[in-house]
């Protein structure tokens, strides 16, 4: 709101909007010219796509407090990953052009409708788009935090056009190990670009803060999926993330990985995470000195929960 006020937001988006003209967004830096339609490895061309928005009760207690979280699910993804449970969307590419006028009158609805915050899931390769659908929800009303929910895979330059956009960073941080990123993602030098995208993170909100409510208001929340033998190298990642972050930061321990998508045709990903491999990820916090944070057990883990992208009304 301070950046739309100083007209300063329509300095990002021009900068964000230069980008597309030899797209460099995310680490694959594609230089396709999107302007034209021309696509890279995300497949995104220049029109807004969006599958599904609506109030997500399935995040994080902080983010999904009472009233849900606004979430807005972008079509398209930079990562190839073998084990995604948003295939339909993310590879399938389900979902229909949207304006930015269009998607500010989304954000607006999902404040109407009593959401905590409105959340950007997989925004990268579209984020000059966003911002200009954010310019646009202001003066119209929006007054949510943003919240930016993301793979993980991601420059730092970038990141550093929304500082004072994002209020909350929701970021994934996958793996410890590139050979695995690699293998299962597709990803080149992921934990290199993921551990610059964090740091970034974390300089512009801090740690995570709540209302009084105990809604987040601002600040990183750190995701890590844990995979079955050890595949995502957890304890390397968090190794890593004290090492520069510290123990103070929040992390959500998620254990609910099963073989979605094509991992049932690739050992070792195609079976469902155990209760011991979970359990031994768990106490790796303790041993590392993180005491904030979210974790599940894999038993509380159905895939049945996992929504079904080809319902326009419904989620599951």
């Amino acid at each position: 709101m301070d950046l739309y006020e100083s007209g300063e937001l329509d300095e990002r988006i021009d900068i964000l909007e230069k980008m597309l003209t030899s797209c460099s967004l995310c680490p694959w830096e594609c230089r396709v010219n999107r302007l034209r339609g021309e696509k890279g490895i995300c497949q995104a061309g220049l029109d807004l796509t969006v599958n599904k928005s609506l109030p997500h009760f399935g995040e994080e207690p902080v983010i999904s407090g009472t009233g849900g979280s606004g979430t807005i699910f972008f079509t398209f993804c930079n990562l190839r990953c073998r084990f995604c449970q948003n295939y339909q969307v993310s590879q399938h590419h389900l979902g229909s052009p949207c304006s930015p006028d269009n998607l500010a009158e989304t954000m607006i609805s999902l404040q109407e409708q009593g959401c905590h915050n409105i959340n950007l899931v997989s925004p990268t390769h579209f984020l000059p788009q966003i911002v200009k659908a954010l310019k646009r929800a202001v003066p119209r009303g929006l007054k949510l935090p943003i919240v930016y929910n993301s793979n993980g895979y991601e420059k730092s330059s970038v990141l550093q056009v929304l500082d004072g956009i994002i209020d909350i960073y929701l970021p994934d941080a996958k793996y410890g190990n590139d050979s695995w990123a690699r293998r299962l993602s597709k990803a080149e030098h992921y934990t290199r670009y993921n551990l610059s995208a964090l740091s970034e993170m974390h300089r512009q909100v801090g740690n995570l803060s709540l209302n009084k409510e105990g809604i987040a208001e601002r600040g990183l929340i750190i995701r890590h999926l844990v995979l079955p033998d050890n595949c995502a190298q957890t304890e390397t990642v968090l190794k890593m993330i004290k090492e520069h972050l510290g123990t103070t930061i929040h992390i959500s321990l998620m254990a609910q990985y099963f073989p979605a998508y094509c991992a049932s045709h690739h050992p070792p990903i195609d079976r469902k995470l155990t209760l011991k491999e979970y359990q031994h990820c768990f106490s790796l916090l303790k041993t590392y000195g993180f005491e904030n944070g979210w974790c599940q057990e894999p038993e509380d883990s159905d895939e049945t929960f996992v929504p079904d992208f080809t319902k326009k009304e419904s989620w599951n």
